[in-house]
């Protein structure tokens, strides 16, 4: 079934309920959401990539042309 479907399916199942009904459905869909399995924090590795070559240029901290910010041409 197609994800517009199954809104729309579930849509059309509540929207006949009565109010304490809708209550309960939105409760419980809360609940599900709750039990979905949070992704656990990565750990951070000290030194991880401490022997990867990289470079950063000389010009790195000087601050950018006007033409940078202006966006205009020499």
């Amino acid at each position: 079934m197609e994800q517009a479907t199954i809104e729309q399916a579930l849509l059309e199942q509540v929207r006949a309920l009565n109010p304490a009904q809708q209550q309960a459905v939105l409760d419980f869909a809360a609940f599900l959401r709750q039990k979905l399995p949070q992704p656990a924090p990565k750990a951070r590795i000290a030194g991880l990539h401490q022997d990867d070559p990289y470079w950063m240029a000389d010009d790195f901290d000087d601050p950018l042309p006007d033409e940078f910010w202006l966006g205009e041409e020499l």
